[in-house]
């Protein structure tokens, strides 16, 4: 059961999510739920999965499959409902989870990227929630996004972090433009973050962050990726990797074991802002 907690969200959270392409919603995630991820999250940094990589810049995706607490916060947390008001979808279908963690004195960038390019699957209404577990700022490596890229109507070449993108070699995309050395020409905009609070982006915003130059706090976060009514499965090459074949064919629905459908569209509380 979806918790109906989500829903202080205002009309101009909305505006600003579809208007900028991303959006801070503060103090939306219980603590109870903060409490529970962050704990599980220890237990996959020790023992991390196939989808995983290690070292002291963790990244790891598909934890629901394998981990109670993390299927929990994919059925039971607010995430699923936010993710549908911000949409403005009647369905809601959960993608994948992504896990992270920046240890303190971690130089590695998050490289400018919009995420949709990583993943096989398409649409307009298709969203992440990024979930931190600590204090994050800029010296932390907040994520900044690209005021209104969503809106560009490009998808750019995936790259992996540390600047290799083998894996996504046959994506046949523009690079991203170089944002570092273009100041004047993109409006940035971040928020420092507190456990509760959590950002929404477009799966087109192009965003990045940078190293961990604290030297006492982590970073870490969990990401969720979600669907919404005109989401389709979009297995071209030069996608990521999926734990199993969906067994859905290309430009149907996601809704599928891999993909399960946590709202369905005859609930009947289509969030249209």
């Amino acid at each position: 059961m979806v918790n109906h907690a989500s829903l202080a969200i205002t009309d101009a959270d909305v505006a600003a999510y579809r208007r900028d392409g991303a959006v801070c919603l503060r103090g939306v995630v219980p603590d109870l739920w903060v409490e529970r991820l962050a704990a599980a999250a220890e237990e996959v940094f020790a023992h991390p999965n196939a989808f995983s990589r290690g070292g002291r810049f963790f990244s790891g995706r598909f934890m629901w499959r394998d981990h109670p607490q993390f299927r929990a916060f994919v059925f039971e947390s607010p995430m699923a409902r936010i993710a549908q008001r911000l949409m403005g979808s009647r369905s809601v279908t959960f993608i994948y989870d992504h896990l992270f963690n920046k240890e303190p004195g971690t130089p590695d960038p998050s490289p400018w990227h919009n995420d949709l390019p990583y993943w096989p699957v398409d649409g307009e209404q298709i969203c992440s929630i990024w979930v931190p577990f600590d204090y994050v700022t800029p010296d932390s490596g907040v994520v900044q996004y690209v005021r209104g890229s969503h809106r560009w109507g490009k998808k750019f070449k995936p790259v992996s972090a540390g600047g290799d993108s083998r894996e996504f070699s046959g994506s046949g995309f523009e690079p991203v433009p170089d944002i570092e050395a273009s100041p004047g020409q993109f409006e940035l905009i971040t928020w420092e973050l507190r456990p509760g609070d959590c950002l929404v982006h477009h799966a087109l915003t192009v965003h990045g962050a940078r190293g961990n130059a604290t030297s006492d706090r982590r970073r870490r976060a969990l990401a969720t990726r979600w669907g919404g009514d005109d989401a389709v499965y979009d297995p071209r090459p030069g996608t990521m990797s999926l734990p199993e074949d969906p067994r859905i064919q290309p430009g149907v629905p996601l809704a599928s074991k891999l993909f399960p459908l946590v709202i369905p569209a005859t609930s009947g509380e289509a969030q249209n802002g």
